[in-house]
């Protein structure tokens, strides 16, 4: 296999949370398991973070050791198995374990901020300026987040919402330029640029190199976006892995 640059590694470890229960793929929790699963074998384990179970589901759900799980609740849920490390919630305050809070940053406290990024109609996927200032504010409060929803495609671009043959169409963010965002707003990018990254649609304004990344005529050394990745942005969550792969490899990032 082709040696994967330094930067591109550190930005894209562990950054996918596998969510394949909802929408757009809304899948069977047999299947989501089984997808799971199989991802973990593959030769992109690396890419992949938690497994997204709401708490309704977990007595159904049959949890391998070796599984990691982020379970969605809407109150502190008590004693859990081993393999869920952590929560997120609706509510702006930190549970039993690390948490992700999607309320307005101004009122979480004690826990971790989540933002959506997308939905299954246009009006679902917020501006860029929201975007830029969520990770702009996060990043001044040192407060880290996760991002959910929308983040099929490591790009900006126009793409169908759904995987009906009559989806509705909408320009989408690029998981690439919220997460590069992220780490240049972590590094003490101001909003203007942050919203220049994530709505870059050029994929050769990026360059990733073992020892560094490149937006443009900005950059960030490797162990940047590595600290970036580890402090602040930690992950999204994603109703498929296979369609983040296939992308990058179109894009010649991944071999």
């Amino acid at each position: 296999m082709a040696r994967i640059p330094g930067s591109l590694k550190a930005l894209l470890s562990h950054l996918i949370d596998y969510a394949g229960l909802y929408p757009p793929a809304a899948l069977p929790l047999p299947a989501v398991a089984a997808n799971y699963d199989a991802f973990l074998d593959s030769p992109e384990s690396w890419i992949l973070n938690r497994l997204i179970l709401p708490a309704a589901r977990l007595p159904e759900a049959r949890l391998e050791g070796h599984w990691r799980v982020s379970l969605l609740v809407e109150e502190e849920p008590g004693a859990l198995p081993r393999q869920v490390e952590t929560l997120e919630t609706k509510l702006a305050r930190g549970l039993s374990l690390p948490t992700y809070c999607e309320a307005p940053l101004a009122e979480i406290e004690g826990a971790y901020a989540k933002i959506r990024t997308g939905g299954l109609t246009p009006e679902a996927i917020p501006a860029s300026e929201a975007v830029a200032e969520f990770l702009c504010q996060a990043a001044a409060r040192r407060l880290p987040c996760k991002a959910t929803a929308g983040l099929h495609h490591p790009l900006r671009a126009l793409h169908p919402l759904t995987y009906a043959p009559d989806s509705p169409r909408a320009t989408m963010h690029g998981f690439v330029n919220v997460f590069a965002a992220a780490a240049f707003a972590w590094h003490g990018m101001d909003r203007p640029e942050t919203i220049g990254v994530l709505n870059e649609s050029r994929p050769d304004a990026f360059e990733f190199l073992d020892d560094r990344m490149r937006w443009r005529e900005r950059t960030l050394t490797t162990a940047q976006v590595e600290a970036a990745r580890r402090d602040f942005a930690h992950s999204f969550g994603s109703c498929s892995l296979t369609e983040p792969v296939s992308d990058l490899r179109a894009l010649g990032w991944l071999p």
